[in-house]
């Protein structure tokens, strides 16, 4: 009975990893808008050459919305096929993280802001171990693909 109750937790694990992630996404946008509280110019921080403001604003509501998608869809599904699919979501931004944080090193971004993406990337980093232990759980376990033999 103690070990069925403790494989029920993935799921509230997830859904609080998935939240303190967002929150951290969050907390990226408020420090980028921190300057303007000093009466800073925030213009130039938000734009790249490389990449248009509008498309940057289209991965963000993507990340975000995906987010939010997964923390209401793991409330509410426990199919072996979502948890494949999920555990497949956080490997994607785990990398999708791991990369931002290089390419912030790489540029030179501010300290702080490399401190909020190791936490995004730590988060990341837990929701994969847990993800893949709801995944590799044994509660309403069902083959992902059944070979014929």
């Amino acid at each position: 009975m103690r070990t069925q109750q403790y494989r029920g937790d993935y799921r509230l694990k997830i859904i609080a990893l998935w939240t303190a992630f967002l929150l951290g996404m969050l907390f990226h946008t408020q420090l980028a808008l921190m300057p303007l509280f000093h009466g800073l110019s925030v213009a130039h921080s938000h734009t790249h050459d490389y990449l248009p403001l509008n498309t940057l604003f289209g991965l963000m509501l993507g990340l975000f919305g995906i987010a939010m998608a997964a923390i209401v869809t793991t409330a509410l599904v426990n199919g072996q096929g979502y948890k494949t699919l999920h555990f497949g979501l956080t490997l994607l931004y785990t990398v999708i993280n791991g990369s931002h944080l290089i390419f912030d090193v790489w540029v030179g971004v501010p300290s702080y802001q490399l401190c909020r993406m190791g936490y995004l990337l730590i988060m990341g980093l837990l929701l994969n171990v847990v993800a893949f232990q709801w995944f590799d759980s044994e509660s309403n376990k069902q083959p992902v693909l059944r070979l014929v033999h």
